[in-house]
């Protein structure tokens, strides 16, 4: 298959496989040859979905950017796009940015290229696959807006070589009509459950359709949907957090949609978006480290103690979220590691690397630790702030939030207006810590200024579009202020 991407896009033409339902010969067709058999479809779609495990570094780069974590690695040169988004010093030449906006845009064409040729043949069980499709085109888009507000928009039909010279930005508004009307689409179309393991689903579809909502204070269209979520019975918290981010507890009743990861193909330093592995795992690791039960990494990301601190006094998950590597060197003799760059003594505990994994190839890129995208979690908590701060409904919000607390063996709360407020936010930051999601939290909150060392109101708020973009654009497009 042939797969003509826009500059935006060029960098990833590799069609490659996730978990369980991904293992595709490679073919070589022209694309409007294309098509011809369900299995076409299958293969393209599957292309499309290939895109997500590329998402390690919007992952990696939400923590970073915000209070939570600190860029570490082994120097203050090491990686320095990292560095720079930690420091707030980003620019339009940043390479994890250019990365992310590129493999973003491969994902969305992917996605419409499937949805190009949608009309082209029938079979029982296409209009699945054309909403598992246009789900995709909307994750993509929404990772895209977050970062980089106004981008070009393009439904149902490839950004093809020499659109750089025509297409404009499109404004984020549109952007998210865009998004949302995807999304109620493919909640009306998806089933309930999927044989594949990793398949999108009507309950992935609703959770994110309800967090877009909430993204843009949408209180009142977030709160139903993801109440719809919350009643349909098809979710529920692992109630054994010690258990939620091991390899062996994968796709569980928590998981509302997960991004499958593997040990089985490898990659290298020179295509990290090929690894069919989970590559922010090897950058979380500890360096150097020898003893049981977790293995080596880069020291990125490491958590803050601020960020160890928020959680209250007999959290149930603060240790398994965190590691204290002290503390674990003190109760496992023979535990030894280096101390990389800002080492703070914490690690990302939901996503080190675990001894056993195959790690095909560089053993850093390649461990199989599936990212929980949405989890039921998040749902309950997106729903609480939705009823609270839409003025809908306090009680409910506090049964949802005192949910995740009593999973946590912490105290329901009862309190009601701004002070729920408060208290949804602060359980969102313990939570989801380490998840990705703190910078856009803060961001879409207004809380980003006061709490991340270097943050400028009116420039941070969104990340610089890569200069290359601009000068394949013809120098049409206009940078984002600030920058």
């Amino acid at each position: 298959m042939k797969r003509k991407l826009l500059a935006l896009a060029l960098s990833t033409a590799v069609l490659a496989c996730t978990d369980d339902f991904v293992d595709v010969d490679s073919f070589d067709e022209d694309s409007e040859n294309f098509f011809n058999s369900e299995e076409d479809y299958q293969d393209a779609l599957i292309g499309a979905y290939d895109l997500l495990q590329s998402t390690y570094i919007n992952v990696l780069l939400g923590e970073i950017a915000s209070d939570n974590t600190l860029a570490g690695g082994e120097s203050a040169v090491d990686v320095p796009g990292i560095q720079e988004i930690d420091d707030m010093l980003h620019n339009p030449l940043n390479q994890q940015l250019r990365d992310l906006f590129t493999w973003m845009f491969a994902g969305v064409n992917r996605a419409n290229y499937v949805l190009e040729f949608k009309d082209k043949l029938d079979f029982p069980g296409k209009q699945s696959v054309i909403a598992e499709a246009t789900f995709l085109r909307a994750y993509y888009y929404f990772e895209l807006v977050k970062w980089f507000g106004d981008v070009p928009l393009a439904v149902d039909e490839r950004l093809l070589f020499g659109d750089q010279d025509v297409v404009e930005r499109t404004p984020k508004e549109e952007v998210y009509a865009q998004i949302e009307q995807d999304l109620q689409f493919a909640a009306a179309n998806l089933p309930t459950t999927q044989t594949d393991v990793g398949r999108v689903t009507k309950g992935a579809a609703q959770a994110l359709l309800g967090k877009v909502y909430l993204y843009q204070d949408k209180f009142a269209e977030a709160a139903p949907v993801l109440v719809e979520v919350i009643e349909s019975g098809v979710y529920d918290l692992v109630m054994d957090y010690d258990t939620l981010f091991e390899n062996d507890n994968e796709n569980n009743e928590e998981s509302v949609f997960e991004v499958q990861y593997s040990d089985i193909e490898g990659a290298g330093f020179g295509c990290l978006q090929c690894s069919e592995g989970n590559v922010a795992v090897g950058f979380n690791g500890i360096r150097n480290y020898t003893g049981p039960k977790f293995e080596s990494g880069f020291s990125f990301n490491v958590p803050t103690q601020e960020a160890y601190d928020a959680f209250e006094e007999g959290d149930l998950r603060r240790d398994v979220a965190i590691l204290d590597i002290n503390a674990w060197a003190a109760a496992n003799p023979g535990v030894t590691f280096v101390e990389g760059f800002e080492h703070t003594g914490f690690y990302n505990r939901k996503y080190l690397a675990r001894q056993g994994d195959l790690n095909t190839g560089d053993a850093n890129l390649t461990n199989p630790n599936n990212y929980r995208a949405i989890r039921f979690a998040d749902v309950l908590l997106m729903a609480a702030e939705a009823l609270n701060r839409g003025n809908l409904d306090d009680a409910a919000a506090q049964g949802y939030l005192n949910r995740v607390r009593g999973r946590a063996g912490l105290a329901a709360v009862t309190l009601t207006g701004t002070d729920l407020t408060e208290a949804i936010l602060r359980e969102r930051r313990v939570e989801l810590v380490g998840e990705g999601h703190r910078f856009f939290d803060l961001v879409r909150t207004g809380r980003a200024a006061a709490a991340i060392d270097g943050f400028q109101t009116n420039k941070h708020e969104l990340f610089p579009l890569p200069s290359i973009e601009i000068e394949l654009a013809g120098n049409r497009w206009e940078q984002n202020p600030g920058y």
